[in-house]
């Protein structure tokens, strides 16, 4: 058999500084959605803000679950934190393991781990009994070596120039979120 003909599930990783890890999550969810895919996502972050894309999501009849609760480098409750991030797994290694999805997206999953909040090995000994053909997308900056070493695609996002830092604009509505 011809190895372009073999279906396996890819663990793909979208990390690095610049712009664009959770877009081309996305994107690869819109590319599944219009081949008929189960889908579901995870934020680990991200609150229930009602960002355009959860709100899109959702209008597609897309499972998104948010399971943080906002940026956590400004959280004052640390321990509440790190809660958040292990019930998130649990929830998130139960659907990875169902077999009920075609993908899965773990946004901000490596902002968990690389603030060490839950441990990678952990995560890549789910990542190796899913089943065979789900596709598991993980973004986020700071993704560990390990995980890197074990994902079968990772693309590293750079920023070359930002607003933010350019010319001290925030987040804007419909580009950033």
């Amino acid at each position: 058999m011809n190895s372009y003909r073999v279906k396996k599930g890819l663990v793909i990783v979208y990390t690095g500084e610049g712009k664009g890890k959770t877009s081309a999550a996305l994107g690869g969810v819109l590319r599944a959605f219009g081949h008929g895919f189960k889908i579901k996502v995870f934020h680990f972050i991200k609150k229930d803000s009602g960002s355009g894309e959860q709100k899109v999501l959702r209008q597609l009849g897309i499972e998104v679950e948010t399971l943080g609760k906002g940026f956590t480098w400004n959280s004052e409750n640390i321990e509440d934190d790190i809660r958040l991030a292990r019930n998130g797994w649990t929830k998130a290694a139960n659907d990875i393991l169902s077999g009920d999805y075609d993908l899965i997206v773990l946004d901000e999953l490596n902002y968990v781990l690389d603030y060490a909040f839950l441990d990678s090995e952990m995560i890549i000994e789910t990542l190796r009994k899913k089943p065979q053909n789900l596709h598991v997308i993980i973004t986020g900056r700071g993704a560990p070596d390990n995980l890197v070493e074990f994902a079968d695609l990772v693309t590293e996002m750079k920023m070359v120039k930002h607003p933010y830092h350019s010319m001290g604009l925030k987040a804007q509505k419909g580009v950033e979120y």
